[in-house]
């Protein structure tokens, strides 16, 4: 198993993207961190998954948005597992709005969670492996939205194209230490977050019409790509943004 004796953490990884991404990594034999805001049924169906599968795992609750509570799952989960050596910033939200009418309470929500969280909880992660002078791995989950316009979800886009530009300039910083990072960028996934388009025929009809391979992506389709970023076979890798789209970002257009 290419990530034996490895230890991974998953923001977000109660339910979705965040939820294949843990108990693919666990498949390759790392032993993983679960973090999530609430200690709910889908959580510990991931937790679960993992100790079936001979891995050790810890649960972590908390918000990502709150410095506090990320400096404490860094430090809970070195405790635990008795390091980190993979770090996946996974925890996303959005919210619509006509960008005359987002409020600062909206900006706040998004940013701090998208943004701020993922920033921070990295400074943490990345401080953990200079003190033990060890190399890592740092995978951001970002968006097509990164690159493509979304009208009605500008806090959205403004998260994502930060991480963007924050990948890029950590993977120079960072470089030298032997610590990589990366974006993975889905397109249109089943996932939580797509509840309402999942729900509305005729606008889940208008978006695969977009799609060149003709399908909504599944969280599996993500959690392989991560498994290879998190692995030696991909330590020449940094700096990079991969799309998990289906062709999405080349083909879309507004309605």
């Amino acid at each position: 198993m290419k990530l034996e004796g490895k230890v991974a953490l998953v923001t977000g990884s109660g339910q979705g993207i965040g939820q294949a991404i843990a108990i693919r990594l666990a498949q390759d034999g790392a032993d993983v961190i679960v973090d999530d805001r609430k200690v709910g049924e889908s959580a510990q169906e991931t937790a679960d998954a993992i100790r079936k599968l001979g891995r050790r795992v810890h649960f972590f609750q908390g918000d990502l948005a709150n410095n506090d509570d990320n400096r404490r799952m860094i430090a809970e989960g070195v405790q635990a597992l008795g390091k980190i050596d993979i770090l996946v910033n996974n925890a996303g939200v959005e919210k619509r709005a006509d960008f005359w009418d987002i409020t600062e309470a909206d900006y706040d929500f998004v940013l701090n969670i998208n943004l701020k969280g993922t920033f921070f909880a990295t400074q943490d992660f990345v401080r953990h492996l200079l003190d033990t002078k060890r190399p890592g791995r740092i995978i951001n989950i970002s968006s097509v939205h990164e690159e493509l316009p979304f009208p009605h979800f500008a806090t959205y886009c403004a998260s994502k194209g930060a991480l963007k530009m924050l990948c890029r300039d950590l993977a120079v910083e960072l470089g030298p230490y032997g610590i990589t990072v990366n974006n993975i960028a889905p397109g249109a996934i089943q996932t939580p977050i797509n509840t309402k388009l999942l729900n509305d025929p005729a606008l889940l009809k208008a978006l695969v019409t977009q799609i060149p391979l003709g399908r909504l992506g599944a969280p599996n389709d993500v959690s392989g790509l991560a498994a290879f970023l998190a692995s030696d076979e991909a330590a020449y890798m940094t700096g990079s943004t991969f799309f998990v789209d289906g062709g999405l970002l080349w083909n879309y257009h507004e309605q």
